[in-house]
């Protein structure tokens, strides 16, 4: 049986990755055929990829087509997956998100606080297209969504489209789980963690190295502040030992933007200064392994694609597609909708928790109740997050007020008003659905 694979954002600098993971694992998953759709914009760049995608498959001598298009719905024709990894705005997009909160005395950044909330107001609209498009053409395929804020999108398209068929990924549990082996000196296939909360407001509970509990030695280690524990895209400050002591718990390194807020802010003002937005330096480095995939003598996935901050995201999506597929029923971590895993959340919530992984889908686990010491954080970013779905739909300027008050890296109502018109003035070309006029004085 042959398996169709539709990428869209087919032209982004991950997508190696995801040829690579896919040639891996032919034998288990046997993808026949890989659709890779972009936009006009992005055209140059999907037929580097493309390209790029032949020599690696070439060299590995598997019966994979590759075939590039700006036509989705033509591309998505009898798709059993389609993995989505856009960015609306490109780049320049991203840039205004980090510089403008900067100017305003706010923490930019591309998925969280006010930079977060722009990138969803512009990439809900065209994923709930995607969705109708899906839902239309290959009803039975599988949605899956590593376009961030990811867990955001994943409960918009869950919640607001008619297919069913999401889960949403982050290399984030990923990450936190190899640098855990690191620190135990242990092979991350043995290490496990224990996870409760939301995309990228994660946290682990216990950690498990072959089925003995080495939680406690993990925080010890972490309590040191000299260790790395974060990836390319994040400055890492380490945390505090009364911070670890008291919370006994393994934060995700997106966690330092809400509990080390003022240190984080001034390191961003001075990257600023020194050397620009992290958009700027990702562009340099994405002309750079543009420049690499050109190469016409490369037919592998190059190491400088490690760099990116997203990098792994293709491999842990490749993973959960082949579970889908061969039904294997093992644990991976994912974001879906809560059905009671956590006590405390509805059950149409999207949280990233361990689940099963089944042919029908991801089962989570149940956690229970949060532990008491996040259970106030994650029921605000919860509220967080259905104010900014809600204002995606329906470009209400109030509504896009509200989610921004509530978001823990703003709540400042004096500055706020400033902050999100300009934002959406920076932005308007993609926010067709705020561009009624009003700007909330009516």
């Amino acid at each position: 049986m042959s398996v169709k694979l539709v990428v869209i954002g087919g032209g982004s600098s991950y997508t190696p990755e995801i040829i690579e993971g896919i040639i891996r694992r032919y034998k288990s998953l046997p993808i026949t055929e890989i659709a890779l759709v972009d936009v006009e914009e992005g055209k140059d760049k999907v037929i580097t990829i493309a390209k790029l995608a032949e020599r690696m498959i070439e060299k590995s001598g598997e019966p994979i087509q590759v075939n590039w298009t700006l036509d989705r719905k033509k591309a998505l024709r009898n798709a059993d997956f389609v993995s989505t990894q856009i960015r609306v705005g490109g780049l320049d997009a991203r840039e205004k998100d980090e510089r403008i909160p900067l100017r305003h005395g706010f923490i930019g950044q591309e998925t969280n606080g006010a930079g977060g909330i722009m990138k969803a107001f512009r990439t809900i609209p065209v994923l709930l297209e995607l969705a109708e498009d899906v839902q239309e053409i290959c009803p039975n395929a599988w949605i899956i969504n590593f376009t961030n804020p990811a867990g955001i999108i994943t409960e918009a398209l869950l919640k607001h489209s008619a297919h069913k068929r999401v889960i949403g990924v982050c290399n984030i549990p990923f990450n936190m789980r190899h640098s855990t082996a690191e620190i135990l000196n242990a092979n991350p296939n043995q290490v496990k963690i224990e996870f409760v909360g939301m995309n990228h407001f994660v946290f682990g509970q216990r950690v498990f190295v072959d089925g003995i509990d080495r939680t406690n030695e993990v925080l010890t280690n972490l309590a040191n502040e000299k260790l790395d524990y974060s990836p390319a895209n994040i400055v890492s400050l380490g945390w505090s030992k009364g911070f670890i002591n008291s919370m006994k718990l393994l934060p995700n390194p997106y966690h330092q933007y809400y509990y080390q807020t003022t240190d984080i802010l001034t390191k961003d003002k001075e990257a600023l200064k020194e050397h620009g937005t992290r958009a700027k330096v990702v562009k340099n480095l994405e002309k750079s392994l543009f420049t690499i995939y050109s190469n016409k003598d490369l037919n592998v996935k190059p190491k400088q694609l490690e760099e990116r901050g997203g990098a792994f995201y293709s491999d842990v999506a490749c993973s959960l597609i082949d579970s889908i597929y061969n039904n294997k029923g093992d644990i991976q971590t994912v974001n879906a909708c809560n059905n009671g895993a956590i006590a405390d959340l509805p059950n149409d919530s999207v949280i990233e928790v361990n689940c099963f992984i089944t042919k029908n889908g991801p089962k989570p686990i149940a956690i229970g109740s949060l532990p008491p010491q996040i259970k106030g954080d994650i029921l605000q970013m919860k509220a967080f997050e259905e104010l900014v779905i809600l204002a995606s739909i329906s470009g209400d300027y109030n509504l896009a007020y509200q989610a921004f008050i509530a978001n823990p890296l703003i709540k400042d109502e004096r500055k706020i008003k400033s902050l999100l018109d300009e934002l959406l003035c920076a932005h308007k070309e993609y926010l067709p659905q705020f561009n009624k006029g009003g700007t909330g004085d009516e």
